[in-house]
């Protein structure tokens, strides 16, 4: 098999879950900083309607590009399973496919800008002022979309091949490049709103200039291979249906979470208050066991890409016990330090008193999402994503047939919804998978 080495069995441990998730967990901590850093540097100029101007573009582009994070996810699979079975050529037109997928979405976004737009400002509904000051950080950070999406790909091809130590790496060298850009274009250069869109638009692309380097020297060329293999049609259909699959996972997580804050919304200023520093505590658990769904990504993958099917077994159950473990100790030290937690975010005296009587919905989050966390890894390294659409797809019914059925009760309804969306995932990926193992390895062998 041409570029193909021995397959090697990973090692499955204890040790090696704590190694790749760690670093993640800290990777993943980081992700925010991209729009906290712009939305911090504009502070400090003082103008209330560049700050919200900021923070809507924050949200606008965590909403357009974390759409297409399935970049990330496919690619983090298909080299995992390429790296177990010791083919380096393999890995090499993975990250070439991705790349080129990454490049032309990247120009579809970029050719669609003002469509996008409009509908985003549209659905803001800002003051003349802050649409103003958003249109202006929209139309510049938005040409950095294909680097964004590059990094996608570079973050998924290192951790395919368990180097979550690089993946951090490449998250904290994006944003202190952004954290300097930003700070020296707005408070030096006196650029303004313009400033923390070039400053954060640069960084993405310092990034991917990096994760280059980064990749080169982890032995990956993708120009040496060939256009005829990159645009094979059954490996491009394979890319395009996974990404799709996943593509429509993250618009259903999306929309759940988005008609959370919706309806909270419509109850009022105290209840979308309560409710937003409730929801940090999901966050916050969601850090953590992002970490262990990506080392069950990396070694699922790489036990399938091995035939290493007692491995893959292995892998399942002791991502599946840290997942739980840390999920049941974040609940807990919530349960416990909750009423701390709302008042450090909030001194509005309404707010931490409405909060207090739903916080110990937000503390069981962790709990009643660690399995769905877990298996996401697990269905993304063995590349089931068909199944984990569906799975989601079906969560998502349920979440909305509980939020109609039981509309009377307000908010507790939509944290019971909340913990009924998160638990019917993991319920639904547990009864499934069983299945999938056993016609993935058969197919192997």
């Amino acid at each position: 098999m041409h570029g193909s080495l021995n397959a090697h069995r990973p090692e499955v441990s204890h040790r090696r879950i704590l190694a790749l998730a760690l670093p993640m967990t800290l990777s993943h901590v980081t992700t925010p900083l991209l729009g906290l850093v712009d939305a911090t540097v504009i502070g400090r100029l003082g103008e209330a309607h560049l700050l919200g101007a900021v923070a809507l573009g924050a949200v606008i582009f965590d909403f357009v590009f974390w759409s297409f994070g399935s970049l990330r996810m496919a690619t983090a699979g298909l080299t995992a399973q390429a790296t177990g079975a010791g083919n380096k050529h393999e890995v090499d037109l993975t990250l070439a496919r991705a790349f080129l997928v990454a490049g032309m979405t990247g120009l579809l976004l970029i050719l669609l800008q003002w469509p996008i737009g409009a509908l985003s400002f549209y659905a803001a509904g800002a003051s003349e002022a802050v649409t103003a000051a958003l249109s202006t950080y929209f139309f510049i950070r938005i040409w950095a979309a294909p680097f964004t999406l590059a990094n996608y790909v570079i973050l998924g091809s290192t951790l395919g091949r368990g180097r979550t130590d690089l993946g951090l790496l490449l998250q904290v060298a994006i944003n202190v490049a952004n954290i300097l850009l930003t700070a020296g274009l707005v408070l030096i250069l006196n650029l303004g709103i313009a400033g923390a869109a070039i400053g954060t638009a640069m960084s993405e692309v310092l990034g991917a200039g990096l994760g280059i380097l980064v990749l080169r020297r982890l032995g990956s060329n993708p120009l040496a291979v060939t256009w005829a293999e990159v645009l094979n049609r059954a490996a491009i259909l394979q890319t395009l249906a996974m990404n799709r699959d996943i593509i429509i996972r993250n618009v259903a997580l999306i929309l759940a979470f988005s008609i959370f804050s919706a309806l909270g919304a419509r109850a009022g200023d105290v209840t979308l208050a309560a409710n937003a520093v409730l929801y940090n505590m999901f966050l916050i658990g969601g850090y953590f066991l992002d970490g262990f769904a990506t080392a069950a990504e990396t070694l699922c993958g790489q036990s399938i890409g091995a035939r290493d099917e007692r491995g893959f077994r292995r892998a399942i159950h002791l991502s599946l016990g840290w997942s739980l473990g840390f999920g049941l100790a974040v609940s807990a030290i919530f349960l416990i330090g909750g009423g701390l937690f709302i008042d450090f975010v909030s001194t509005n005296p309404d707010v931490r008193v409405y909060a207090r009587e739903y916080m110990i919905f937000a503390a069981l989050t962790p709990f009643f999402g660690a399995v769905a966390f877990a298996f996401d890894g697990i269905y993304t390294g063995a590349t089931w994503t068909k199944a984990m659409r569906d799975l989601m797809v079906i969560a998502f019914a349920i979440y909305a047939a509980t939020l109609l059925a039981a509309a009377t009760l307000g908010n507790t309804v939509l944290w019971i919804a909340l913990l009924i969306f998160l638990s019917t995932r993991g319920i639904g990926q547990a009864v499934l998978y069983p299945r999938l193992i056993k016609k993935t390895f058969a197919r192997l062998t």
